[in-house]
């Protein structure tokens, strides 16, 4: 037996026809890869502030002394702004001012990241610096706030499927939440 001669590869047909099913198939992912990727850092930040509060609280009912978070983006900035995407502190505050006064120790802090055009700001233009976490786990504001202060983090282009919400009460109840129909607040 003698092999057969021929050229082997590929039809242009054939090659067409596997060009189509890789253009739907990217078509199909890319904006699910994009969706995705913003959804996760997104939800990345609000649970850094999240995970930041609660370690404020928990420090302050351990030690016994009031803890505050407040907007600053570096440790040697004093706390004062409204946007928090700047970045942020959290430190035993032993007069409960809100301001970090020679001795009092910084012991987190949180960087900046609106590199990424994302936003952090206070609902319902309810403007707020700091939040201060007395000894019995309660949260207070620097500024008169209602029960509930809602802290909105957007992405560059503000598409509300992305928003995510951080709701403090006075008690010092925190969570996180997402767009829709029953959080009014995170919109």
């Amino acid at each position: 037996m003698r092999p057969k001669s021929g050229h082997a590869g590929f039809t242009v047909t054939e090659l067409v026809v596997v060009m189509l099913i890789v253009a739907i198939l990217a078509g199909i992912g890319i904006p699910s890869y994009k969706y995705v990727t913003t959804s996760n850092r997104l939800a990345g930040e609000i649970n850094g502030l999240l995970g930041d509060m609660q370690f404020a609280r928990s420090e302050a009912i351990k030690q016994g002394l009031p803890v505050t978070v407040c907007s600053s983006p570096t440790p040697q900035t004093a706390c004062g702004n409204s946007h928090w995407q700047n970045g942020w502190i959290v430190f035993l505050d032993s007069n409960g001012n809100g301001v970090v006064d020679p001795g009092e120790a910084i012991i987190r802090t949180r960087p900046d990241f609106s590199a990424n055009g994302d936003t952090l700001q206070p609902f319902n233009n309810v403007t707020f610096s700091s939040i201060t976490f007395n000894r019995e786990g309660y949260g207070s504001t620097n500024t008169p706030v209602p029960q509930t202060v809602t802290l909105l983090l957007h992405d560059s282009t503000a598409n509300s499927q992305w928003t995510r919400c951080l709701a403090i009460t006075t008690v010092g109840m925190l969570s996180t939440q997402r767009v829709g129909p029953t959080n009014p607040d995170c919109t």
